[in-house]
Order: C-alpha cells, then sequence, then structure tokens
C-alpha cells in the first residue's frame, strides 16, 4: 500500500469543494501540499445540475436586504434554521460574490452590464444571480475546475474513493483511499480532512442528483463518530421531468415558476389555489405535496407545467438547458405542456459542523450539502445551496489559517489496526449483484420514506433495510467502488428511516401523516454511531 502526506485533503469536486481548495491554497500555509479527491471526472458533480441559480444578497440590488433574506430563509426553514447561521451567509453574500468573479466565474447582466437577478419560490423579491440562462452550477463549475486544473500547488485525484477516515481518541489523522480504476488503495496522513461530498438522491427510486449521488461523505462521517444532525429531513423537488431513461431525472427549475409558468393537470385546469394562496410560488415542500396528491387522487403519473404563458423569445434565452432537454423529447415548452412529478432533490440533514465547517472530530471538516449548518432548517429556500458551498468554503479556508497544519507523526495502534483491514490481499470475494440490490434499496426508500410518512411504513421501511443489510456480506473490505457505494447507502437510508420514525411530527419536507401538525418541542435531531442516541 502507498503512504503519502498532505497539509489538506478534500474529499469531492463540486463547487464547495473547489471553491475551497483555491480559497485554501491561496491563504493558508501549506508544507505538505493540498490534494482534491473525486470519485468521478473533475466537473462531474451534483454541483453541475443546479439550473435555477444562487442566492446573492448585493449592495447594489436595492430591492432586497440581509434582513429580507433571513426572513424568507427562516420562513421556509420550518422552525430549524439558526439565525446567526443565516445571518453570516446572507450577510457574506455580496463579498464571495465579488470573489467569485474574480476566479473567472461569469453571471447573466442586462443590457447595460447590470448582474440579472430572477426570483424563486417563497423569495420575497428577485435576489437569484443565475448564469447560461439555467446551466447556473455547470458554468460556475467550469469556470472553477480551469482554476484548479491551472494550480500547481492542487494535486487532483480523479476516480477516487475515500473509503475509511483514519481517526483515533478524537481525532481525524488522515483517509484511506480507493482507486477504482487500477484497484489499489492508499493511506493518506492529513491533519486537515474537509468532506465537500454532496448530497444523497441516488438513495431514491426518483432523483434529480447525479449517479454518484451516494451519500458517501454522510457514512464516512457517521462510521468515524461525527455527530449527525436532521437526517430525516430529505427535499423532494416538486418539478422533475417525468420521463425516464436516465439514471435520474433532468431537473425543470423552480424558476421556471418563477417566471410565471402554472400547474396544472391534463386538461389544463390549474390547482395549486387549493394547497396555498402562494401557488406556484409555495415553498417547495407544499407544492411537492401538492403535486404528489393530485398524482394519487387521479391515478396518474405526472402533473403538467405550462410555460407557454411566457415569452417564447425570453423562455429560450432564460431556459435554453430546460428548452433542449424537452426538445429532445418531443416538448416544445413554448406551447406544450411539460410532464412533471416529484424527486428528490437535497438533502437539509448531514454532518453537523459550525461555521468554520468544523464537525464535533478534530481535524474532520464538512461543507456544502454533507454539512449540516442550520441554514436550511426543515426545507431549503430554494437557490440557498449554492451560496452555502460557497460561503462555508471560504470561512472555512479563513479559520485553516489560524491553524499550524502539521501531519501527524504518531500513528497509534488504532490507526494501524484500520490500516491493516485494507492491506490484506489474501480476502477472497465473490462478486455481487449490486445493481439489484441498489433498486431494492432505492424502491424502499421511495415507498417507505418518501414525501408522505407514518409509522407503519417507517417501520417496513427498517425491517426490509435490516434484510436487505443482511443480504450483503461486506462489513469492512469492499470489492469495487459499487460496492463501497451501496455500502454507504444502506448506512445512510437507515439513519434516514430510524431518525424519521423518531421524529413524531411534520415540519418542512418531514410530512407523517400519522402526525400532520407541528409539534414546538421538536427542535433539532442528533445522532452517534457510538452510543445512538436521538435527541430531540
Amino acid at each position: 500500500m502507498k503512504y503519502s502526506k498532505y497539509s489538506t485533503v478534500i474529499i469531492g469536486s463540486g463547487i464547495a469543494g473547489l471553491y475551497a481548495a483555491l480559497k485554501i491554497e491561496q491563504q493558508v500555509k501549506l508544507p505538505d501540499g493540498i490534494l482534491l479527491i473525486t470519485k468521478s471526472r473533475l466537473g462531474e458533480s451534483n454541483s453541475r445540475y443546479a439550473q435555477g441559480g444562487m442566492v446573492a444578497v448585493m449592495k447594489d440590488n436595492k430591492t432586497d436586504s440581509v434582513a429580507s433574506h433571513i426572513s424568507d430563509t427562516i420562513k421556509a426553514g420550518a422552525g430549524l434554521s439558526e439565525f446567526n447561521t443565516v445571518k453570516f451567509i446572507s450577510e457574506n453574500s455580496d463579498a464571495v460574490v465579488k470573489d467569485l468573479l474574480k476566479f473567472g466565474v461569469e453571471f447573466d447582466r442586462d443590457e447595460n452590464n447590470n448582474l440579472c437577478f430572477t426570483r424563486e419560490a417563497a423569495h420575497s423579491v428577485r435576489r437569484i444571480l443565475h448564469s447560461g440562462g439555467d446551466a447556473t452550477g455547470k458554468m460556475i463549475e467550469q469556470a472553477l475546475c480551469r482554476k484548479v486544473s491551472e494550480n500547481e500547488n492542487i494535486e487532483i485525484y480523479e476516480q477516487t474513493d475515500a473509503v475509511e477516515l483514519l481517526v483515533s481518541s478524537g481525532e481525524c489523522k488522515g483517509v484511506i483511499i480507493f482507486n477504482n480504476d487500477i484497484g489499489e488503495y492508499e493511506t493518506i496522513y492529513s491533519p486537515a480532512i474537509i468532506l465537500a461530498t454532496g448530497g444523497l438522491g441516488q438513495l431514491y427510486k426518483y432523483t434529480t442528483n447525479p449517479v454518484g449521488a451516494t451519500g458517501d461523505g454522510i457514512a464516512l462521517a457517521y462510521n468515524a463518530g461525527a455527530v449527525m444532525q436532521d437526517m430525516e429531513f430529505v427535499q423532494f423537488h416538486p418539478t422533475a421531468l417525468a420521463i425516464d431513461g436516465d439514471e435520474n431525472r433532468f431537473l425543470i427549475s423552480e424558476a421556471v415558476r418563477g417566471e410565471g409558468a402554472k400547474l396544472c393537470d391534463a386538461d389544463g385546469v390549474e390547482f395549486m389555489c387549493k394547497y396555498d394562496e402562494r401557488k406556484e410560488l409555495a415553498p417547495r415542500d407544499i407544492v411537492t405535496r401538492a403535486n404528489y396528491n393530485e398524482m394519487q387522487e387521479n391515478h396518474t403519473d405526472c402533473v403538467y407545467l405550462n410555460a407557454s404563458c411566457i415569452d417564447s423569445k425570453k423562455l429560450a434565452k432564460r431556459f435554453p438547458t430546460i428548452s433542449k432537454k424537452c426538445l429532445d423529447h418531443g416538448i416544445d415548452i413554448a406551447k406544450d405542456y411539460i410532464p412533471v412529478a416529484p424527486a428528490s432533490h437535497y438533502f437539509m440533514g448531514g454532518v453537523r459542523t459550525n461555521l468554520k465547517g468544523e464537525t464535533s472530530i478534530n481535524g474532520l471538516y464538512a461543507i456544502g450539502e454533507v454539512a449540516s449548518t442550520g441554514l436550511h432548517g426543515g426545507n431549503r429556500l430554494a437557490s440557498n445551496s449554492l451560496l452555502e458551498c460557497v460561503v462555508c468554503a471560504y470561512s472555512a479556508a479563513e479559520y485553516l489559517k489560524s491553524i499550524e497544519l502539521k501531519t501527524p507523526k504518531q500513528i497509534d495502534e488504532e490507526i494501524k489496526s484500520i490500516i491493516d483491514k485494507y492491506s490484506n490481499e489474501d480476502i477472497i470475494m465473490e462478486e455481487l449483484d449490486i445493481q439489484s440490490l441498489k433498486s431494492e434499496l432505492q424502491n424502499i426508500m421511495w415507498n417507505y420514506v418518501g414525501i408522505l410518512r407514518d409509522k407503519k411504513s417507517l417501520e417496513q421501511a427498517n425491517e426490509l433495510l435490516y434484510r436487505l443489510k443482511a443480504d450483503f456480506p461486506r462489513t469492512e473490505k469492499c470489492l469495487n467502488r459499487e460496492e463501497y457505494e451501496f455500502r454507504n447507502m444502506l448506512t445512510v437510508s437507515q439513519l434516514i428511516a430510524h431518525c424519521a420514525l423518531d421524529r413524531k411530527e411534520s415540519r418542512g419536507a418531514h410530512f407523517r401523516t400519522d402526525y400532520p401538525n407541528t409539534n414546538e418541542e421538536c427542535i433539532h435531531s442528533y445522532i452517534v454511531k457510538e452510543v445512538e442516541e436521538y435527541a430531540k
């Protein structure tokens, strides 16, 4: 086995990981360098699929204010958003956007070269920046990828999975990684490991997330003993293109409704007025349940989004990616109804962190969707995710400036025992039908831990997931990436199901039909592997 050391290791190459790498390299003393690990190719991540935009409370936008953004975020968060977290991220949005511009990120501008702002559901004003019309995440990621690739001080490992953190006595000292291309392991020692691995949408049968969103960083941190927060809060986006064939469902951005599109049935009858006075611009959990309810009542696989009320030239310019994707399926969004249905989209829970990215384990940090900072609460406000990614990456880099990043010299018996598991090459393992196991897990999560939940469905989920785990013989070392991903998916699915059963109320994205009301005594939920206690 190869052994290496780095001053900082970043696991994940979405916007949070890329921006953190650039800011840390720019600001922090790195005697042993910086390593960026991605399990795909550089540029492939959840961030790439973010269409609508990024919230930015800009000083030049006179219609907006930090106070307004805080209010909108807290309302959408269903009482679980942390005020100081929301305030910090909102206040820093102007500075971070201007810093992104220096790294070559371009946002759409009007004919006078002013930044263009749009509005999405549950926002009181137009405060969302976008790029490439409806390709914001892709455009930001491409700009940051170029800068990372050009930076000689940032080493990049592609097609590489982090499989176990090296933790001893509450301190993270490194990570075991696995190169899927060559099937070899490597031990990396580092005083700062940053998880930026994104979300977990692939736990569900229907998702807008790419194939790599399997909850890896959450499982890594949980298995290492980190505190998890609010694991029951999975956000389902109300409008994914209801056409199968790929590993995920194509997102129809909330910005389309922000520009005036209406939800309707196959006959063109609009229905959102039955569910909320804000109609299409109600928070995501309300619109998702409305769409799901219409589908259940009418025994249909989808509802429809009617964008024909928007000027056709504006549609083509503002939503080129959506227009092309729909046209590939014979749908002209300027005149045809778009078939849409809910799909898992974003995870509000995750590894509990503060605004410096610190977890409960010394030397282990988490930023982006893998982290639970308290910004999103029980229901993420549209386009707050990319803002959280960049502000928290910036903040973590600032914090690391104050730390002497010396690679651990003393490796104790606990660390050695972890390494030994992966050094043993005598273990013979037969290949498993991971695709079948994965499909079974996704069906369990969609059917029993989905948009609507109750005691019976969650207990069934826990039982079925337990049986599925019994059918998966790998407890430590796995044969390949697919097995490591499935192991992570199992771990995180069980955490979500267990925590959802424990939260006996409905709040934000977590809706229990047997407990339809909100219980104000229920606040955050926490879970730690060692003791497996649940606190409300």
